[in-house]
């Protein structure tokens, strides 16, 4: 790896912990920036890159570092409620990057958010329906529903915002 991808994936990582703790509290799971940077990293970094940056943020979580939203980290998080969601990051970086690689323009980065958040609702969906006793219907009320309108913003911000840096050519 060149030293340069390093950087950017480190980078990305990084900016993943900080958007965690731009939290607002609202049951279970908390409302962050975690999406909108997991969708960045894989739109700017592309798939291999994205995946990564968003493993290094888990490993730097799971090791205890205070990455995760309030400011928290260990691997007990990993299987805590929040777990599924956490887990999906590198899926979801990896698809979103995978996606926005093969259709390079504004429908592939759209597409590829789309199915970024869907792996990241689908795992966290399930993960919280175990932590539920098998009560799927509430994990989905609590999990999924009251961020859908939330995430959807984030993705037009982050389909804009790779946009841009693309044509900018500075990545």
């Amino acid at each position: 790896m060149k030293a340069k991808e390093i950087a950017y994936s480190a980078l990305f990582a990084a900016l993943t912990a900080v958007g965690a703790q731009i939290s607002i509290p609202i049951g279970e799971v908390p409302v962050t920036l975690q999406v909108l940077f997991v969708l960045l990293s894989g739109l700017i970094l592309g798939a291999r890159l994205g995946f990564l940056s968003q493993a290094i943020y888990l490993l730097m979580g799971a090791i205890g570092l205070p990455v995760f939203a309030g400011f928290k980290g260990g691997f007990v998080y990993l299987y805590g409620p929040t777990g599924g969601y956490l887990i999906a990051f590198p899926v979801a970086a990896f698809l979103v990057g995978l996606i926005s690689e093969r259709y390079e323009n504004l429908k592939g980065y759209i597409l590829g958010s789309l199915t970024g958040i869907g792996v990241i609702y689908l795992l966290g969906w399930l993960r919280l329906g175990f932590y539920f006793g098998g009560n799927f219907g509430k994990a989905f009320a609590v999990g999924v529903a009251p961020f859908v309108v939330i995430d959807l913003i984030k993705a037009g911000v982050a389909v804009v915002v790779a946009d841009r840096v693309k044509k900018s050519g500075v990545i």
